[in-house]
């Protein structure tokens, strides 16, 4: 319902391959850390966004969105629906490409703001049960 199959494809194939994985911390038991497993082994680069800004899977992590020093491609949010709008905010402030809200992430105000920004957004779906999909 949040996003069609063209933009899911999209996201995953042609936006790029830095993901910002918002809410990432070395918690082996948080459904966040396996999923940045899956999103290494099919070529993204996983960055990670907490507030105690851990290094994850060998990548440097940081505090906020806005510290990163490079350009993010996607912003991958594993936070509340409540604090996700904020996240979504920062995503196009910052000039990534795309935002990926993970299941059970809804924020309709903030899909609304996100593709007016001019960026591709999916809302309740998870990379790691689609990509294997594309083939």
């Amino acid at each position: 319902m949040y996003a069609d199959t063209e933009t899911v494809r999209r996201i995953l194939t042609e936006t790029g391959d830095t993901w910002a994985v918002v809410g990432l911390s070395g918690n082996r038991q948080r459904a966040a850390y396996g999923v940045a497993e899956v999103l290494q082994r099919f070529g993204k680069r996983v960055v990670p966004v907490h507030p105690r800004a851990e290094s994850v899977h060998g990548e440097k992590g940081y505090a906020e969105l806005s510290e990163i020093p490079f350009p993010v491609d996607v912003v991958d949010v594993f936070v509340n629906s409540q604090l996700a709008g904020a996240v979504a905010d920062e995503a196009v402030e910052i000039g990534a490409r795309a935002v990926w809200f993970q299941l059970g992430v809804i924020d309709e105000a903030a899909w609304e703001r996100t593709r007016a920004g001019g960026l591709d957004m999916v809302m309740d779906r998870c990379p790691a049960i689609e990509i294997p999909k594309l083939g």
